[in-house]
């Protein structure tokens, strides 16, 4: 693929990797990385996506782009339209997610602090766009502190009631979520509100609660990227319980509405593989790399090509792991979490231990807690990943590969009957949560009840 000259180091590195993973899934994939206006896990890597990060397909890549064009011709005529810097803040960050091209970040930080610069008062539509911006780039303090100024300015505010739920919900304060997600569904109900509290509602282990919200975002969702959104966001649900059909259903609905979503492509392909389709599931998620070549995205097909005995193919797709989250530190994209998870089991043990312990300083989330119990279960420190593992089941969440986790944890802390009943309990929850945990959890159970 020939690049321009022009294209600066981080654009020229993101091109070899997006490079790279369309090699590996053969296909090509280009990229504009023009300088704004005027001018782009382990066993635990099939973990479902939060439903908030369905977004990132809400708008097509061609959309969008025609979106920022415009937004681009006109602030060249209008170059002092504070609302309109903001609003192409938003659509670098909404792009990013799109493409999984970091480097579109820094353009969202510029456009935000003109937006600002023009109008350093009452500007909560930048304040918003900035705090979604530390959100996209793990930064949740950061996006926490930018969402509470846009509702002091704008308390209506539904990006920043929507990600101010996020951030809390990343930094593990899940009862301060619950009170943030219920107060936003007073003052701004409407679908991102509604996903998020049905997700706050999953990890307080009411998945039942989490439906009833959900299907209540169904009732009024009318436009077909609403649709997409909402039905993925059920799909994904579905398959946490291991409810399999019910999730292909609930993804059909998504991609009738909004061919080629990526999302509900994905959930698609995952639920594929956990039920044995290893064909249909593998090609989905080809598809989705090819445009998406993000850590949990290409590991879910590394594992795919692992489970079918293709091991090659398999340690390419964890290679562009490693090179992806070098582009992605490199453009202020905290990482730690990403790199754990993958490192744990696909890579540098010692690595992944150092990774995860960086991420639990940061924010002491259920999914930072199973990372770091799996990380230091790698490293032979059985007895410290235990009280992790424990951790992880707070409050209440109840997930195949966190319970997998910690029964081979015990496994390997003689303690079998606790063992026994986690490993049952992943595998009762959601049988194709990996499709090489699930293989492991299966062979693990089968040597304990064996040694009975």
């Amino acid at each position: 693929m020939a690049l321009r000259p022009s294209l600066p180091p981080t654009a020229r590195t993101a091109a070899v990797v997006f490079a790279l993973a369309a090699g590996l899934t053969a296909a090509s994939i280009v990229i504009d990385a023009s300088d704004g206006p005027g001018g782009s896990g382990g066993q635990d890597a099939a973990r479902a996506v939060h439903p908030a990060a369905a977004r990132y397909e809400q708008l097509s890549g061609d959309g969008l782009a025609r979106q920022i064009d415009a937004m681009q011709t006109h602030l060249r005529g209008e170059p002092k339209d504070a609302e309109s810097w903001a609003g192409l803040g938003s659509a670098y960050v909404e792009q990013a997610r799109t493409s999984g091209d970091p480097t579109r970040y820094p353009q969202a930080d510029k456009a935000f602090a003109r937006s600002l610069t023009l109008e350093p008062r009452d500007n909560d539509v930048a304040l918003a766009g900035r705090a979604s911006l530390a959100a996209a780039r793990h930064d949740f303090r950061g996006a926490l502190r930018d969402a509470d100024k846009a509702l002091k300015v704008n308390s209506y505010s539904q990006g920043a009631l929507a990600v101010r739920v996020d951030a809390l919900v990343e930094l593990g304060r899940y009862k301060d979520a619950y009170t943030a997600a219920k107060k936003a569904d007073s003052l701004r109900p409407g679908i991102p509100v509604f996903t998020r509290l049905a997700y706050v509602h999953e990890l307080r282990g009411d998945p039942t609660g989490a439906r009833r919200v959900l299907l209540r975002a169904q009732d009024s969702a009318t436009s077909p990227s609403d649709i997409a959104y909402v039905s993925t966001a059920l799909g994904q649900l579905a398959w946490n319980q291991g409810e399999y059909d019910t999730a292909r259903r609930a993804y059909g609905t998504a991609l009738r509405a909004v061919p080629g979503y990526l999302p509900a492509l994905e959930g698609q392909g995952r639920t594929s593989v956990a039920d044995g389709r290893q064909k249909a599931g593998i090609r989905d998620l080809e598809a989705v790399v090819r445009r998406y070549p993000l850590p949990a995205e290409l590991a879910a097909l590394g594992e795919a090509y692992e489970a079918r005995g293709d091991r090659s193919k398999a340690r390419g797709q964890y290679s562009v792991v490693d090179t992806w989250i070098a582009l992605a530190r490199a453009n202020g994209v905290a990482t730690d979490l990403d790199s754990a998870l993958v490192a744990a089991d696909h890579g540098d043990v010692k690595e992944a231990l150092k990774a995860a312990r960086a991420e639990w300083d940061r924010r002491r989330t259920v999914h930072t807690a199973d990372a770091l119990a799996w990380a230091l279960h790698r490293n032979g420190k059985d007895e410290e990943a235990l009280e992790y593992a424990k951790d992880a089941a707070e409050p209440g969440y109840r997930n195949a590969a966190f319970l997998y986790h910690r029964g081979v944890i015990e496994k390997s802390l003689g303690d079998d009957g606790s063992a026994r009943r986690h490993l049952k309990a992943a595998l009762g929850l959601n049988p194709g949560f990996s499709p090489t945990g699930a293989r492991a959890a299966k062979a693990a159970l089968k040597e304990l009840e064996a040694a009975r």
